[in-house]
This record gives structure tokens, sequence and C-alpha cells, in this order.
């Protein structure tokens, strides 16, 4: 009975141990620097986006949070180095939800499955695409582009970040409208607007937030909106739906991503401190000034989010043959 009894003992301690050992990990968290990877090049609205929020990450932390842009592959680059971590929260993956879901579907040769070995650990905002132009072009409007591109066949460069969501959605648009414009990718979206500026390309698609002061200093035109209703800070800007492309619709949701097996206590510590950084009015305006919607959800409302989001790009994939 003595030896049953210590037996019985033993095993009451491995099991309170096992049940300790996930909260004590995340308490312990983090012990080091905390490298947060971009697969997107400096000055894109990704790495705007996360340089305003690592500060604040840092402070609840108390360890430095560092941008690590690592752009190329189609984003692939920047991801396979978040997997090839540890799982231990120090290394983490900042990107779309759109992009992140898209490469490996439009890959022949994927390199991961963004749903099984990714978990997302919190969302940091929202914002969807703008359409711009060059001033050289003669169309104030989607309708005049689209008549513009069809009586010039061919003669137009749509400049975009190879791999990313602007890459989608000008195939989107190219599909619903009927024309033909050549595709000239770059290694990040931001690389493709000095081009745009200096007339090499005629068209781009990306974020209000680095592409809006250009318009209003006249140096480019934004003629259409990707959102399901107008945006606040550009009203006299059409959606692509209230321009005859229903279709042409995308919003884009930034946020952490983590190693699938990273402890899910970690996952609930980072989306706790993000949401409660976003709730903060301060930080909350200079998001939105520089064009997105501060969002914050929750562990399983992400889950869900990312997982319809899956769906819906992957359909769009197809029905695009949009490839890496």
């Amino acid at each position: 009975m003595i030896a049953i009894r210590r037996l019985l003992l033993a095993i009451a301690a491995v099991c309170f141990a096992c049940g300790m050992a996930a909260p004590g990990h995340a308490q312990s968290y983090p012990s080091q620097p905390i490298k947060l990877i971009l697969p997107y090049t400096a000055g894109s609205p990704n790495d705007v986006l996360a340089r305003l929020i690592a500060p604040q990450l840092s402070a609840r932390l108390g360890q430095p949070v560092i941008i690590d842009n690592r752009p190329g592959g189609g984003t692939t680059t920047g991801v396979n180095a978040v997997l090839g971590a540890e799982p231990d929260g120090h290394t983490l993956l900042f990107s779309n939800s759109p992009t992140h879901l898209i490469a490996p579907v439009a890959s022949a040769a994927p390199t991961y499955d963004a749903l099984k070995d990714f978990v997302p650990v919190a969302t940091v905002g929202a914002a969807s695409n703008v359409i711009v132009i060059g001033n050289e072009v003669p169309a104030k409007t989607v309708r005049e582009f689209v008549a513009y591109a069809k009586a010039n066949p061919g003669k137009l460069n749509f400049g975009f970040g190879q791999g990313t969501l602007p890459q989608l959605v000008g195939e989107m648009f190219k599909l619903a409208a009927g024309i033909e414009i050549t595709n000239v990718p770059y290694k990040g979206g931001a690389q493709a607007v000095p081009d745009l500026l200096g007339g090499r390309i005629q068209m781009n698609i990306g974020n209000a937030s680095t592409l809006l002061p250009l318009h209003r200093a006249g140096q480019l035109r934004i003629i259409g909106y990707t959102g399901t209703a107008r945006a606040p800070d550009m009203p006299e800007i059409p959606t692509m739906a209230e321009s005859g492309y229903p279709s042409v619709v995308s919003t884009t949701y930034y946020g952490i991503f983590g190693r699938a097996d990273l402890p899910a206590g970690i996952v609930e510590r980072l989306n706790a401190d993000i949401s409660e950084i976003l709730a903060a009015p301060e930080l909350a305006q200079n998001i939105a000034k520089i064009g997105f919607e501060p969002k914050a959800l929750s562990p399983a409302e992400l889950k869900t989010l990312v997982a319809d989001e899956a769906k819906k790009w992957t359909a769009i994939v197809k029905a695009t043959g949009f490839q890496m």
C-alpha cells in the first residue's frame, strides 16, 4: 500500500508540473529581444505600421522589438526565416492576411502551408487598396482609364511587389475590365512608386498610407478604392464597385503570426498586450493618420478570420489564374 501511495503521489506531482508548465513559460516570456520579421521592403505599408507598433510593444514586454526586413521570393524569404527559428516567441512574422495566405496557394512549389504551419497571434490594423495612375495618363476616373487601356493594348505597364496582394488585385481588375496591361514585378511594392512618378509604369496598387500624400501633392492620381465604402480620409475617391467593378474588392488585415507550435500562453500574452496597445487613443489616432483602421481581434476571432480569408482568396487565385 505504501508503494502504491508513493506511486500515486509521484504521478500527481508530474501532472501538477505539466499543468504549470505552459503558464510558467508564458510568465518568463520574453527573455531576450524579439525579432519581428517583415517579408517586405522598408517603407512599405507593412513596414510603416510595424514600426509604429514596435516601440509600444517593446515598452510592454520589457525587451527591444527589432524590425527585420526580409523581402524577396514573393514574401517567402521572410516567412521561411520565421519557420526556421525556434518557436519560443522571440522570432515572429509581421504580415497581412491575403498575402500570407495566397503565396503558397499561387506557388508551383510552396514551401509552407499558411494554415498548418502558422498560428495567427494578433491583428494590428486593416486597410483597403487604392488604384493609382501616372499623371501622363489622360484619365481621371476608372472608366476613363479602362477606355484608354483598351485603346492602347499592351502599351501600359502595371508595377507591383512580386507575390503581394496588389498584384492579385491588379489581376482581378484586368480580368473584370477586360484590359491588357504588361506586368512589371518589383522586389517590393514601394520600389514601384518612383517608376510610376517617372512615367516608366502607368498603374500601381497600394495602401493610401504611402500613396495619398503623393495624390494630394499632384504627383500621381488615385482613381479608385477597393473598400466596400468610401474611405473617410478621401471621400472624393469612388469605390471600385461605384466605378462599375463590384468584384474588385479587397481588405487587408495586418498582424503578427508565429509558428504553429508557439505555446498558447505566449499567443494569449501577445494578443492581450497588443489589444491594450491599440486601445490607447493616441496610438489609434496615429494609425488612422497613416491610412489604417486599428483592429484588435482575439485569437479565436483571428483564427476564424484567417480561415475565411483563405477560402476567399484561394477561389480568387484559381479564378484569375494568378501565379507567383
